[in-house]
């Protein structure tokens, strides 16, 4: 399985995603010109992992800021999890949030109630 990765640029978040090290993540901001456009290979590779899925796969979000549009496409990589949870393979879910943001942590929470996968809400220092 190819290892992919974006680099976190301006309003782009930085996307790994590496089976072989078990590192699934999305940070920073994401706010992309087209959003669409930038989630496809990300949506893309996710259909062909979902294929042979690691036994356990965690996915951290570790978000500073995202717009409405790439709210909803946030919410297909949860439900791309979903269907590999659905193949019998151990799925969790870690949003990551500033300590002084309350939005970031309500919409953990939820995405929590929408998605059927194991959701823990991490607040982190934003300061550090």
């Amino acid at each position: 399985m190819d290892i992919f990765t974006y680099n976190q640029e301006g309003l782009r978040p930085g996307v790994t995603l590496n089976p072989e090290l078990q590192v699934f993540e999305i940070v920073g901001k994401s706010c992309p010109e087209n959003v669409v456009e930038f989630y496809k290979p990300i949506l893309d590779w996710f259909d062909k992992y979902s294929e042979n899925p690691n036994e356990k796969t965690i996915f951290e979000f570790k978000l500073e800021y995202y717009n409405t549009a790439s709210s909803k496409m946030l919410y297909v990589v949860m439900q791309k999890l979903e269907h590999i949870k659905e193949k019998g393979k151990e799925v969790h879910v870690r949003w990551f949030y500033p300590d002084d943001d309350e939005a970031l942590e309500e919409a953990g929470e939820e995405y929590k109630e929408l998605i059927d996968l194991p959701f823990e809400l991490i607040p982190f220092n934003s300061e550090e």
